[in-house]
């Protein structure tokens, strides 16, 4: 186990500058540089002060009150992506009957940074869901803090997984706008995580379903707008009227909407001239102008199934890592 003079050592300072940074000390003048090369070192090494060590099983009495964290897989706002916000509901609507609460949501990109890891894990958690792929260190670090974790679409296989079947959307997508006599499918998308779009299995599904249906695939309808609105619809309207395919496959509600306003803007009628589908099936698609047609994901049960089996380990459920796949639907309205 790592000491506080390993850390000061590591961290190139002394062993009182460590510990006035374990103790958010302000009285003493000390540079941003050095305050983040001290959390560093904590991170590496994986230090727990003394006053801060995490207590397995702190609450592992039959009917305590439960705390548990949650991650999701945001850059922006963690409150203005409605999946995740539905994934919550699902959460909290569980906990809430179940004697628990959720202590803290972060965003995966909040976690990257050493000081705020340090603090979030700081305090004994009873469980933690994760709702996006870490970065391996700081998984790694999650792990070493919270005795039970549960994924939602991470693909870590040591621990728990809820998700949704990525290959059947995508493949329902294209597939209906196949059906409904659209040969050219435009993909809109973005990462899965650390993993860049191409990677992604909701891409590679567009791939191979493109294949087996004897479609082309053109590289200029393949836009990469990193789940950002605002880049979507800039992509869309750079393509130029003249240059649109017929039709869209855009791998959430939000970018189909932003591909819909682009369209707007172009005044290309929809789906008379192009079609546009979308995946997820938030609340506010059926009022897009015209209402989305998407790919409904169940995410409020997906939620309640994350904390229900979490709240099982807690209680001392130790049987092997389940994954729980979720199936899709369709949700036809008047984009295709």
């Amino acid at each position: 186990m790592s000491t506080i003079r390993d850390v000061a050592t590591l961290a190139e300072v002394s062993i009182a500058t460590v510990s006035r940074v374990l103790n958010n000390d302000t009285t003493y003048r000390m540079t941003s540089e050095t305050r983040e090369r001290v959390w560093k070192a904590i991170a590496d090494l994986n230090y727990k002060a003394p006053a801060t060590q995490h207590k397995r099983g702190a609450s592992n009495v039959p009917g305590a009150f439960r705390k548990v964290g949650c991650i999701v897989n945001l850059r922006g706002g963690k409150y203005t992506d409605p999946y995740y916000l539905s994934l919550l509901s699902g959460i909290e609507s569980y906990f809430s009957e179940n004697r628990s609460e959720v202590a803290f949501v972060r965003t995966w990109t909040e976690l990257e940074d050493s000081e705020t890891l340090i603090r979030t894990f700081s305090e004994p958690l009873d469980g933690l869901i994760v709702m996006s792929h870490l970065n391996d260190a700081t998984f790694r670090y999650a792990q070493s803090k919270v005795p039970f974790i549960v994924g939602i679409d991470t693909g870590y296989r040591e621990i728990d997984n809820i998700e949704y079947d990525h290959e059947q959307a995508a493949q329902m997508a294209v597939t209906h706008l196949y059906e409904k006599q659209f040969r050219e499918i435009g993909f809109i998308g973005g990462s899965e995580g650390k993993m860049p779009m191409k990677q992604c299995r909701r891409y590679h599904t567009y791939l191979n379903t493109m294949h087996d249906l004897g479609l082309s695939i053109h590289d200029e309808w393949v836009l990469d707008c990193d789940w950002n609105d605002v880049t979507c619809t800039r992509l869309v309207e750079r393509l130029g009227r003249d240059h649109l395919p017929r039709s869209f496959f855009a791998t959430s509600d939000l970018m189909a909407m932003a591909t819909l306003r682009a369209l707007a803007n172009m005044h290309v009628s929809v789906p008379d001239e192009v079609a546009v589908i979308g995946l997820t099936d938030i609340e506010m698609s059926k009022y897009a102008n015209p209402p989305l047609t998407t790919i409904h994901i169940p995410t409020e049960s997906m939620g309640e199934a994350a904390a229900q089996i979490l709240l099982n380990r807690i209680n001392g459920d130790s049987s092997l890592p389940c994954r729980i796949v979720f199936p899709c639907n369709y949700v036809i309205r008047e984009s295709a």
